[in-house]
């Protein structure tokens, strides 16, 4: 019995003892952590804003040099062939996949030459978009005229340097 009244007079302290330190309200800065905290925090904020700032400048950067806007909607008008319109026979379907695989092969052009739109539309092969020069242009009709079941290229690819 004696060890109960001891007990519950030690919870009875503890509960008094927390009471008083809830009590005390003692300011938030006498704890020794908080200015290491505020400097982490404040100086991850400060990384996360350079970054961003750092990001938006290299995309207006880039966005002026790959702006194909006035391209794009040249290709709006319909008179110009785009890769949705090629045709979903297999003929053409495998003309196109047998030149992206050999554009793809050759190492030395450019990743223009390797993203040049491919179209086949009943063995006639139209080339479009933009290579680095006027040798990747012929290197693509090149590879385009030996692939099996091309009757015809029409190449439409735009040089950048001549």
């Amino acid at each position: 019995m004696q060890t109960l009244g001891t007990a519950s007079n030690t919870g009875a302290s503890v509960a008094k003892s927390c009471r008083i330190n809830l009590d005390r309200k003692e300011p938030a800065l006498s704890n020794p952590l908080w200015l290491p905290v505020f400097l982490l925090t404040a100086s991850l904020a400060m990384t996360a804003a350079n970054v961003h700032a750092e990001q938006a400048s290299l995309v207006l950067a880039a966005s002026s040099e790959l702006d194909n806007t006035e391209r794009n909607a040249r290709d709006r008008g319909g008179a110009s062939l785009t890769p949705e319109d090629q045709k979903e026979t297999s003929a053409d379907i495998k003309i196109t996949a047998a030149i992206r695989k050999a554009v793809v092969k050759v190492k030395s052009l450019s990743l223009d030459a390797h993203n040049a739109k491919i179209i086949a539309r009943g063995g006639v092969v139209t080339l479009r978009g933009p290579v680095e020069n006027t040798a990747e242009k012929a290197k693509l009709q090149s590879i385009a005229e030996k692939t099996r079941g091309v009757k015809q290229v029409d190449n439409q690819l735009e040089p950048k340097t001549p």
